[in-house]
Formats: structure tokens, C-alpha cells, sequence
């Protein structure tokens, strides 16, 4: 398995999170970002998890709820890359995947668009 510090892969997240263009992110909404070591053990192999209501489904309801919450898993993402470089394709990509989700947007779709 290749080896990242948890510093160092947080940082790829961030980084990540700053590529997202700024008419995006100055419409997301009560949503936060974290990094865990390791998925649910039902799921091992998941990247990354979108727990929420997105955007396109809030109504008047919405108010006084828990941010929504975007998990990038450690664990998983290097076992499935070999090299760093992977690493920061591969949390990009599960970055804005998770983010798309956060507007909507489904898995189905993703695919479709090369961000599945």
C-alpha cells in the first residue's frame, strides 16, 4: 500500500476543495468536509460518502439542521493508487464527486460525465 501521511493527504483535500471554481462553492451551503482513515466496514473500498440533503431537494423545512457532510476516506483511496500522483487525481476526482452530490447531481450522471 502506498504511504501518505494523514497531514499530507488533508492537504489534498484542501487543495482539492480549492480548485472547485468560486461561482460553486459561494453556493454551497451548510456542508462539511472531513477526512476519516478508514469507510464503514460494510463498504471497505469506498472513497469517499455524501451524508445530506442536497441543494436541489431543501425547501422552506430546511433550517436549523446539521451541515450535510462530505467523508474523503484515507485508507481506501491509497490502497487503490500506486503513486502520489495517483493520490492527487484520484482525491480530486472523489472531491468533486462528493461536491456533485452536494448539488444534486447523481451517480448515474456522474459517470456520464467522466467524474464517476
Amino acid at each position: 500500500m502506498l504511504e501518505m501521511t494523514r497531514d499530507r493527504f488533508e492537504e489534498l483535500v484542501s487543495e482539492a476543495l480549492d480548485r472547485i471554481p468560486p461561482e460553486l462553492t459561494r453556493v454551497m451551503d451548510n456542508v462539511a468536509v472531513f477526512v476519516e482513515d478508514e469507510p464503514p466496514s460494510d463498504d471497505p473500498d469506498l472513497l469517499g460518502l455524501y451524508e445530506g440533503t442536497p441543494l436541489t431537494e431543501r425547501g422552506e423545512w430546511y433550517a436549523g439542521v446539521l451541515p450535510d457532510r462530505i467523508t474523503i476516506y484515507r485508507g481506501p483511496t491509497l490502497r487503490h493508487c500506486e503513486t502520489d500522483a495517483d493520490v492527487v487525481e484520484e482525491v480530486s476526482v472523489t472531491v468533486v464527486h462528493e461536491v456533485a452530490h452536494h448539488f444534486g447531481i447523481d451517480d448515474a450522471r456522474l459517470h456520464e460525465l467522466g467524474w464517476g
